[in-house]
């Protein structure tokens, strides 16, 4: 697993689990019962508390930095919140590096379905039956994951509490990888290699928003190379699509369950039609 402490933070202070989240995400994307739908996707606020402790004393020194400057007034104010403001921003920019390798660390190990599986599961669907069943499915696991968060975060929005961030944008992003990889083999087109190479695949399909382009030359993704910086970007719109659901109280778990539900069915749409049509074109 990658450790959170390389990049100036405390050991731990965001650590997350890839293989528990892969796992979680794989059923809270397959379960067709609600209330055990509600249960897994309170383990998301489970693993964040592993941590939370640790960042939150971070953002308290940013705080208090802040309100000792408003406090003494004048040049001293403007120091104190450009002190937290920093501390907020560089904290994003760790999180943001530090969700593609633990994106990359976690996508082989999610669990996915393969077509003959899936039918068995799906008896008597036809294909698109059958997509729309898995779309169905992956945007109630998002929605589940933005209103556990939303629920369980007391606090208002804090832009340095990456913790709660961090877990909610990784369960959304295993969510959707599972869904695309289990799209590309509805419509026929799984990615080819082992394990590893097709998560990799599908990966850089979530980039693009569309189906596995499939070339001679293998995949590779080096830090600071253009598509580690993509998944950066990537990433960082994720999780301000997760900071939703810590809004004040339940705004935030109807924030975070509406936007997230939406978001997910998007991209499974957006992946759907490119596939359909590459189908239909023989490709």
């Amino acid at each position: 697993m990658t450790s959170g402490s390389g990049n100036g933070d405390r050991p731990g202070s965001a650590e997350l689990v890839p293989q528990e989240v892969a796992e979680l995400a794989a059923q809270l994307s397959e379960t067709q019962s609600p209330s055990r739908r509600r249960r897994l996707a309170r383990q998301i606020t489970d693993l964040a508390g592993r941590s939370s402790r640790a960042s939150w004393r971070g953002v308290q020194v940013g705080g208090r930095k802040s309100a000792g400057g408003l406090r003494s007034g004048g040049q001293t104010a403007w120091t104190g919140l450009q002190a937290g403001g920093q501390l907020a921003g560089q904290r994003l920019q760790r999180l943001s590096r530090r969700l593609t390798s633990q994106m990359l660390e976690m996508a082989p190990k999610i669990p996915v379905r393969n077509i003959a599986t899936l039918r068995a599961q799906y008896p008597g669907r036809e294909t698109e039956e059958l997509a729309d069943a898995l779309i169905a499915g992956a945007a109630r696991a998002s929605a589940g994951c933005g209103a556990a968060v939303g629920a369980a975060t007391a606090l208002p929005f804090v832009p340095t509490v990456p913790v709660e961030l961090g877990v909610e944008t990784l369960a959304l992003v295993a969510v959707e990888l599972k869904l695309i990889a289990e799209l590309h083999e509805v419509y026929g087109m799984p990615a080819p290699g082992n394990r590893a190479q097709r998560m990799l695949a599908y990966v850089l399909s979530w980039a693009d928003r569309s189906g596995v382009r499939v070339t001679g030359s293998g995949i590779a993704i080096a830090v600071g190379s253009p598509l580690w910086r993509k998944l950066e970007r990537r990433l960082a719109a994720k999780a301000g699509q997760s900071a939703l659901s810590l809004a004040p109280l339940l705004a935030g778990a109807m924030a975070g369950a509406m936007v997230n539900h939406r978001e997910t069915r998007k991209l499974g749409n957006q992946v759907r039609q490119d596939l359909r049509r590459r189908a239909a074109g023989g490709s």
